[in-house]
């Protein structure tokens, strides 16, 4: 795919809405006029809860390149597909002309509950890096009338002919615990949230584990506060949170070590957020989590 090929520039009046008993609670961008250096790539923003307080953020000024929740990556085989600055062993963050785009190429199925489509991750030249099926899915929690839950599925397959390798600021030589890229969620919020799993509380203890679940609580600038339960990590994968810099969880593809997608394979991803009204305890995010 090319920058000529006619999927490439989709309208905006044709974004979808994912809808929960008739309540719009996403709306998903399929592709911006944005600058290549935001990591072009389809966005759920706004997200809201059933009582219509917003949990995502998109285009912030700290990080213009955070695009609500979204799968990005920022080195996959080179290629910048997360925006921004790329992070560069022995040198530190540098701008280069490395970004790539992720490409709304056709729907399987298209519904008010449900979204399927095809996805391209391209180079900057326009070269098909990865291609990927994606679903998104929003339904009732049930016995829960104020929460709902997003299901997001993502198969990414390589080239017959070649590896694909994903990897992230730590991988490059980053400290810190930076190993961001994958499936990420910019939060908003009024202050710094709270965060949490089933065993451990706070950015720093949360940060680079693998727990079966993690839970963002916090309140959103118009005042209404909610409670993000995530789950879905896969094999290898760890939590990057931000709380203090930013409110933030990424499901990281790469966060300590380099993530290869053999020739002609595939790698599969099933993420899972709950979006509440409120702020929850832990034993009720567990709850909510349990048998789904």
């Amino acid at each position: 795919m090319t920058a000529a090929d006619p999927h490439w520039p989709v309208a905006a009046g044709d974004d979808p809405h994912l809808l929960v008993g008739g309540t719009p609670v996403a709306r998903y961008v399929l592709a911006r006029d944005l600058d290549a250096t935001h990591g072009p790539r389809p966005y759920l923003h706004p997200v809201r809860t059933l009582a219509g307080t917003p949990v995502t953020d998109a285009l912030p000024a700290d990080h213009v390149w955070h695009l609500g929740a979204s799968l990005a990556v920022q080195d996959v085989d080179g290629t910048n597909l997360w925006g921004g600055r790329t992070y560069v062993r022995d040198v530190g963050y540098t701008w280069r002309a490395d970004h790539g785009r992720i490409v709304h190429t056709g729907w399987a199925h298209r519904a008010p509950d449900r979204l399927d489509h095809h996805l391209h991750w391209c180079d900057p030249a326009g070269g098909i890096l990865l291609a990927e099926r994606r679903t998104l899915a929003a339904s009732a929690v049930p016995g829960q009338g104020s929460a709902w839950r997003l299901d997001v599925t993502s198969t990414l397959t390589a080239p017959d002919d070649r590896d694909v390798t994903l990897g992230s600021p730590a991988t490059n030589g980053r400290p810190g615990g930076a190993g961001y890229g994958g499936f990420f969620w910019r939060a908003v919020a009024a202050e710094p949230p709270e965060v949490f799993t089933a065993s451990s509380d706070g950015e720093e203890a949360v940060n680079g584990g693998d727990q079966p679940w993690l839970a963002l609580r916090g309140r959103a600038p118009e005042g209404g506060a909610y409670t993000l339960v995530f789950s879905g990590l896969g094999p290898g994968d760890r939590w990057f949170v931000r709380t203090t810099m930013y409110p933030g969880v990424c499901a990281a593809f790469a966060f300590a070590e380099t993530a290869t997608v053999p020739a002609g394979t595939s790698r599969h991803g099933h993420y899972r957020v709950i979006v509440a009204d409120g702020t929850l305890d832990r034993a009720t995010a567990a709850a909510l989590t349990d048998g789904l």
